[in-house]
């Protein structure tokens, strides 16, 4: 199946590792140009570097803290000057801090707020001109918790959730402009931000890692974790115009793990 992006021009958010990276490279393949971007300008580097190497489309990046609203205004501009305009955006955020409600301040709760949604909508708001000009694509990354909240995680569950609301309000407002929202939950993929909740259980669960993971594993059908290409390559359909006609929906990509209907 053709995608159809080749030399398409991608905004993707977060994207100097984990999912955000995957999907970065998913992107390439396909031939879409690529701008990266994260707080950390040396692994943005290397990530440009390696994904250069595929000989897909063309690989830039620009250093940017999403919680900084100047800072996203830049990362548009030159997105702008880099590849000219943008067609395709990925959103996406690294998972606010784990605890219970007694356990978070007003501190945590605007932290979370600034970055898991806020940024979202400040990002989105920057690149719609662009996606306006002829219709474009914009997925927002959030987590099975916008299905199930998930134990421990207030600050996740309480901000997917407006990504989910925000983004199918916007599905219907844009859809005159043809452009297409979705938001993807990533259920239990192996990354780095696993791997740290799994830290965190098995500290206060008084176990080991390896036991928090056969734990998870036993809860997903499938019978394992899923791999960070794979999350990537449903995403990248979503964000391509092959998706011609899905928006304002809400997919999880967890092996079957979520128990519910809707």
């Amino acid at each position: 199946m053709d995608l159809g992006l080749k030399g398409k021009n991608a905004l993707v958010i977060a994207s100097s590792q984990g999912l955000g990276k995957a999907i970065a490279k998913e992107l390439v393949l396909e031939g879409a140009n690529v701008m990266l971007t994260s707080r950390d300008e040396t692994k943005l580097k290397d990530v440009q570097a390696e994904l250069e190497a595929l000989n897909g489309g063309r690989v830039v990046y620009h250093p940017c803290d999403i919680t900084k609203p100047d800072e996203i205004e830049q990362l548009v501009k030159e997105t702008q000057n880099q590849l000219g305009t943008i067609q395709i955006l990925l959103n996406n955020a690294g998972g606010p801090p784990s605890g219970s409600f007694d356990e978070m301040t007003d501190e945590d709760w605007q932290r979370a707020f600034e970055l898991n949604l806020f940024s979202y909508i400040r990002i989105i708001r920057a690149v719609l001109p662009d996606l306006r000009k002829d219709g474009g694509r914009i997925v927002n990354i959030a987590s099975t918790s916008i299905k199930r909240p998930i134990p421990n995680l207030i600050l996740s569950n309480t901000f997917r959730n407006g990504i989910v609301g925000l983004s199918k309000s916007l599905a219907e407002e844009l859809a005159p402009d043809r452009i297409l929202i979705n938001v993807v939950g990533p259920g239990t993929i192996e990354t780095g931000r696993i791997h740290e909740l799994n830290e965190g259980k098995a500290e206060k669960a008084n176990k080991t890692v390896s036991e928090i993971e056969q734990e998870t594993i036993q809860t997903i059908p499938l019978g394992r974790m899923g791999q960070p290409a794979e999350f990537a390559k449903a995403v990248t359909f979503l964000l391509s115009d092959a998706n011609s006609y899905i928006t304002g929906q809400t997919l999880l990509v967890d092996g079957g793990m979520a128990k519910t209907i809707s």
